[in-house]
């Protein structure tokens, strides 16, 4: 027994899909030319030097959003600060004259029989409206219009806008989460609780709908209608939700429910011109179905086999997805599924180790513990310091980028959609922490480190991952590392630099192993056999973040220059 325990396409008959296809709904700068100017000279200069793309993938550079919105509510107050004030001077004139011109009228001819009366008065008319015109019409947006102007520039894009929510759908799946759980902010781990509106419901369903994904479309429309059956008030009515979600629940195949759900529509607003339309066609379709169904029973049969598969599975073979190991993936994330058995658990241990008398290590032996038999992974406790984790940190991050994968066809670096972080690579010769990192990765593991990648520093974004992958080149990727000149990935050590309060796994998908982040520790594993081969039992993932911020950072060590540290074998399998 281990001493320590961790968790840390549409229907073509009558009419077209586009027929029934839900309308897409479409979505002055003040002052002198010289200062104009200057604005645009220093936001050029500014976004050059630090404008961010793809904030999603990185909640370390997403923090950046956080100061510029408050920076932009400081500028907003501001701004009512001087229209309060301006207000309050327009209020003060207004009772003035109100309370004049109220006495002035009870008794007019007296009241301009005084000299002095008649004087004012044409004052005021002459020269005192015309100021009182130049105050209600003095523009006080300047400087709030010039700094929102600005920062503009380093706001997030629609794709980060998608790929955020594609972030959420992600994170439902993966952690199988109600669209209600979700909404309600009623996540594990959560310290700010946020819940999210009916708009924000509906801008969701849209953008999976723009994806072809019927399924989420229908579970997010779905809630923004339960949200607003509840009473929640919001700019978005009835009728656009049930367009989008009759639309939905028809392209899964249940024409029942489209038609119902038509019908109710119409009720609503009668003259809807699509929903008259599709309610027809619904009608005709239902009608066409029961006729077959009734001239061939084992058609029937089949038809309602058909009607009980899940709706995800469905919406999976529109996708592609391989779901076997997309089914694994997610239990392991979830702490589902781990196949460890208690006899190889009775195998584990944890001990204090120098790598055979290492002498660095001699007098500060590591804290070793075993998280798995086959492949073997080990766990390294109290590895790296808070101060080493916080200079990793605040050198990487005006570096990040978005992460990239090798392309096994063209041999080069690209983004993927199934690696959502970013990541930037620290050399050694920067700074003696990276230094000293280096060496205590080759002190603990005993391989050479000249000829391992730079450390790469990964910070995780909004639902981050990195699906089941290799980190080894295979046979039918020659290739892979050919421009280091270093050979194969012969190993992978990987640092976890934050806790992460629920979700961001390490899974062996192949095995069934989950290993949960621990600030401070480090798992490390062979991606090779000792005989050259590479050792597929160490396909690994990173689960979805769910709540919290996840930084890791890795060294891939090469075998070039592991000759004598790790001899080959004739076995392919030792």
């Amino acid at each position: 027994m281990k001493t320590w325990q961790f968790r840390g396409s549409a229907p073509n008959e009558l009419r077209s899909a586009s027929m029934l296809d839900p309308h897409k709904l479409t979505h002055s700068t003040v002052g002198s030319f010289l200062m104009a100017l200057c604005w645009f000279l220093l936001s050029f200069l500014f976004h050059s030097l630090y404008a961010h793309n793809d904030f999603f993938t990185s909640i370390g550079q997403m923090t950046d959003l956080l100061y510029t919105e408050k920076d932009l509510v400081n500028s907003l107050k501001e701004y009512i600060k001087q229209e309060e004030n301006r207000l309050e001077l327009v209020k003060e004139w207004a009772d003035k004259l109100d309370s004049l011109t109220n006495t002035a009228t009870q008794d007019p001819e007296g009241f301009l029989g005084h000299p002095v009366n008649a004087f004012k008065l044409v004052k005021r008319l002459n020269s005192e409206w015309a100021d009182l015109e130049s105050l209600v019409l003095k523009d006080t947006t300047n400087g709030f219009i010039s700094n929102l102007t600005v920062q503009r520039q380093y706001f997030p894009t629609d794709e980060d806008q998608t790929g955020a929510a594609k972030a959420l759908l992600r994170l439902q799946d993966t952690y199988q989460l109600s669209a209600n759980t979700i909404s309600n902010g009623d996540l594990p781990g959560v310290v700010h609780k946020s819940q999210m509106t009916v708009a924000d419901c509906f801008e969701l369903g849209k953008i999976a709908y723009s994806e072809a994904d019927y399924y989420h479309t229908e579970l997010w429309m779905a809630q923004a209608l339960t949200q607003l059956d509840e009473g929640e008030e919001s700019t978005i009515d009835k009728v656009t939700i049930m367009d989008y979600l009759s639309y939905a629940i028809y392209q899964q195949g249940e024409l029942e429910r489209a038609l119902e759900l038509t019908k109710r529509m119409l009720k609503l607003d009668p003259d809807h011109q699509r929903a008259n339309g599709n309610l027809k066609y619904f009608e005709f379709q239902l009608e066409k179905q029961r006729k077959a169904e009734a001239e061939k029973k084992e058609q029937e049969d089949k038809t309602r086999k058909k009607k009980v598969l899940d709706k995800r599975d469905a919406q999976r073979k529109r996708s592609k997805d391989p779901l076997p190991e997309r089914k694994k993936y997610e239990m392991l994330c979830r702490g589902e599924g781990v196949k460890l058995t208690p006899r190889r658990q009775s195998r584990l241990f944890c001990r204090y180790f120098d790598n055979n008398r290492n002498p660095r290590l001699l007098l500060g032996p590591v804290k070793q513990e075993d998280e798995w038999d086959r492949p073997r992974i080990v766990r390294y406790h109290d590895i790296i310091s808070d101060s080493e984790i916080k200079t990793v940190k605040e050198m990487a991050k005006p570096r990040l980028k978005r992460a990239t994968v090798h392309d096994p066809i063209t041999g080069k670096l690209t983004t993927a959609q199934y690696r959502v972080s970013k990541s930037a690579w620290l050399s050694g010769y920067e700074h003696s922490t990276i230094e000293k990192i280096n060496q205590r990765v080759e002190d603990v593991t005993g391989l050479e480190m000249d000829t391992a990648e730079e450390l790469q520093v990964a910070n995780y974004g909004v639902g981050g991952q990195y699906e089941p992958h290799f980190d080894f080149g295979r046979k039918d990727e020659p290739d892979a590392f050919k421009e280091l000149g270093t050979g194969n990935r012969i190993a992978t050590w990987l640092f976890y630099m934050s806790d992460v309060a629920a979700g961001g796994a390490t899974v062996f998908t192949d095995v069934g192993a989950a290993v949960w982040p621990k600030k401070g520790t480090a798992v490390f594993w062979y991606n090779l056999f000792a005989s050259g081969e590479g050792d597929y039992s160490t396909r690994h993932a990173a689960c979805p973040v769910l709540v919290g911020n996840k930084w890791v950072s890795n060294k891939w060590i090469h075998e070039r220059g592991q000759e004598f540290r790790r001899p080959c074998t004739l076995s392919n399998l030792e």
